[in-house]
C-alpha cells in the first residue's frame, strides 16, 4: 500500500470555520503538489475534456455565471474565475448549497499547488456523528484521481472507478483518509474521543462494513 500511504501524506488537510452572512460555515480544505506548471493544472481542472479523465464526466459551460453537472454528484454555478489562479462555485448536492474555493499557485521549483476548500452550513448533529471526513474522503478520492492523470497523462484506469472503494485497496486508502481528518479535526481543537468517533463511522459509511 505504499502508493496510497504515499498519496495520503501528499495531501494537506485543515478543518476550519468562515463566518458568511447567513452565520458561521464549516471549512475543509485540501492541498497537494503536482508535478505540473500551473497552466496544465488550471486545464485539467477547469476543461470539460479533461475533467473527466480523472473525476467524473461533466457537461454544462465552465464559464462566470455558467451552471456545471457532475455526473451522478454535484451541480452548481460558477461565482468566480481568474484563469490560471482561482475559480469558486457552488456545490449543490442532496438538496444542500455549499461553496467551493480552487486556488492555484506555482511552487519554487516549477510544480503547482492545488488547494482546494470546500465551505459548508453543516447541522450540528450531522457534524458531530460524521466530522470533516464526510466531505473530506471524497475530496482526497479526487485528487487521487488528479495525481494519477497528472502522472500519467492518461485517463485514470478503469479500475479506479466506484467500485474501487469496496476492493481492499480502496478501503485501505478510504480508512487512511478518515485517519488523517481525525488528525485534522483534533489540531482544529475537537476532542480527541469524538473526532476519534466520528472518523470511525465515516469510514464505515464510505467502506460499507457498518457491522
Amino acid at each position: 500500500m505504499t502508493e496510497v500511504t504515499g498519496q495520503i501524506n501528499a495531501v494537506r488537510r485543515k478543518v476550519g470555520e468562515r463566518v458568511l452572512e447567513a452565520g458561521t460555515a464549516r471549512t475543509s480544505t485540501v492541498s497537494q503538489v503536482y508535478d505540473t506548471d500551473v497552466e496544465d493544472l488550471w486545464e485539467a481542472v477547469t476543461s470539460t475534456e479533461r475533467i473527466p479523465r480523472w473525476f467524473l464526466p461533466i457537461s454544462g459551460e465552465l464559464r462566470l455565471g455558467g451552471r456545471y453537472r457532475l455526473e451522478g454528484n454535484a451541480s452548481g454555478t460558477v461565482e468566480s474565475c481568474d484563469p490560471p489562479k482561482s475559480f469558486s462555485a457552488t456545490w449543490e448536492f442532496g438538496g444542500q448549497v455549499s461553496w467551493i474555493e480552487v486556488r492555484l499557485t506555482p511552487e519554487p521549483d516549477g510544480r503547482a499547488r492545488l488547494e482546494l476548500e470546500h465551505i459548508a452550513h453543516v447541522d450540528d448533529d450531522m457534524w458531530d456523528r460524521f466530522g470533516p471526513g464526510a466531505v473530506g474522503i471524497g475530496w482526497d478520492q479526487g485528487l487521487l484521481g488528479l495525481a494519477l492523470h497528472l502522472a500519467s497523462g492518461r485517463d485514470i484506469p478503469s479500475e479506479m472507478g466506484p467500485e474501487w472503494s469496496l476492493t481492499d485497496e480502496g478501503k485501505e486508502f478510504i480508512r487512511q483518509s478518515g485517519d488523517a481528518w481525525y488528525a485534522a479535526h483534533i489540531a482544529a481543537g475537537a476532542d480527541e474521543a469524538a473526532a476519534r468517533a466520528c472518523a470511525d463511522r465515516t469510514i464505515a459509511a464510505y467502506t460499507g462494513e457498518t457491522g
